[in-house]
């Protein structure tokens, strides 16, 4: 691909676009998209398209060869520096002889991060900071669990017209047109964990799967928040927890007999203390899906759950569905303090149509202004 009078921002947005393509398949790894300009001209580009394969910074050198030589590289991330499934980046670029590396954030990991620092020292020219908010959205969930080591959380409902999420309380609704359902799936695909309530598979009886394409790498952990053990043993959930795993999050006064049923019919079970208020722990919850590898969650519901993460300040991002209809006075309304209620201490970053939908995405102000000053 050639470009001619490419500016610095160009070729890190084209290295943006191209991170974008590993969605859902390198986690735990970053997304991560790299360019080699060699007078102002792409010669080779390249991206992180699947977990233990080449990162983006060997598959842009390997597509540029020797025109590498002298040229700059953009990418998304900073280079790393450790021996994982692969070897270090740095080490490639400065053999391949780039002059110049521009990146976007800095690798928060201790394993991998300080590659800026290797490249200096072997001459190399290192630039930090080009378009740091596109390339922490893009990776919000590694850089947090970087930063914070606990996981991202979006949250993800469908709302009425007029505010609601269900015609009426304990009654399966649908308000999402097929558009927003395709772009639900391919949310789900990008993540590592989806939770609900008890209650959303009582009614909804969910499998919690991605559909349709991209498909990831691995099916997203399947988590329910039941603590009294009541999860309906004949649900999709529980029959299919020996094919894709389901972890189900108990209090610690569960009746055992019912999660000695749950385990024995393949559902893994953690316990965890009630708050005051009768309801899971949020933050136990969010600490054993840590130890447990999961680096973001995707919430869907219900309006309990999702109440108790907000008020918590748990949801870092929200992905509102907005349907066309109305389903009047009777209905069972959203969580009073979602992001549409009241902006305060959001902020609304797109909005778009989803066939009759509105999407929009908000994200929490405070944890992205970390990300974006820890970047």
């Amino acid at each position: 691909m050639e470009v001619s009078g490419l500016s610095e921002s160009d070729a890190m947005e084209r290295a943006l676009k191209l991170a974008a393509a590993g969605w859902g398949r390198v986690s735990p790894n970053p997304l991560v998209g790299a360019v080699v300009v060699r007078d102002d001209e792409i010669v080779g580009e390249g991206f992180h398209g699947s977990l233990g394969a080449a990162h983006a910074e060997v598959a842009a050198l390997t597509a540029a060869g020797s025109r590498a030589a002298g040229g700059t590289m953009h990418v998304t991330l900073e280079p790393c520096r450790h021996h994982g499934r692969t070897p270090p980046c740095t080490e490639a670029i400065i053999a391949a002889g780039i002059r110049r590396v521009v990146y976007a954030v800095n690798d928060p990991t201790e394993k991998a991060g300080g590659g800026a620092a290797d490249l200096r020292a072997a001459g190399v020219e290192v630039s930090r900071g080009l378009m740091v908010t596109e390339a922490v959205r893009l990776n919000a969930p590694f850089l947090w669990q970087g930063l914070t080591a606990r996981p991202f959380v979006a949250l993800k409902l469908a709302l009425s017209a007029d505010g609601a999420i269900a015609a009426a309380p304990g009654q399966r609704t649908s308000i999402s047109g097929p558009e927003s359902w395709a772009e639900v799936h391919r949310l789900r695909a990008g993540v590592d964990a989806i939770l609900v309530g008890r209650r959303t598979v009582e009614v909804d009886d969910p499998l919690l799967t991605p559909r349709g394409t991209p498909l990831p790498r691995v099916t997203p952990l399947r988590v329910v928040l039941d603590a009294s053990a009541r999860l309906d043993l004949g649900c999709s959930l529980v029959r299919s927890a020996r094919e894709n795993e389901v972890l189900a999050f108990t209090s610690t006064d569960a009746p055992s007999e019912r999660v000695d049923a749950l385990k024995r019919a393949g559902v893994k079970v953690y316990s965890v203390a009630r708050t005051t208020e009768g309801i899971l722990d949020s933050d136990a919850v969010l600490d054993e899906l840590s130890v447990r590898g999961v680096q973001s969650v995707l919430i869907e519901g219900g309006a309990r759950v999702a109440t108790s993460f907000l008020s918590a300040g748990l949801v870092a991002r929200f992905h509102e569905f907005v349907g066309p209809v109305k389903l009047g006075s009777g209905a069972l309304a959203g969580p009073a303090n979602l992001p549409g209620h009241s902006t305060e201490g959001w902020t609304l970053v797109s909005t778009r149509p989803e066939g009759d939908d509105i999407y929009r995405v908000w994200e929490r102000a405070e944890a992205f202004d970390r990300l974006i000053e820890a970047a």
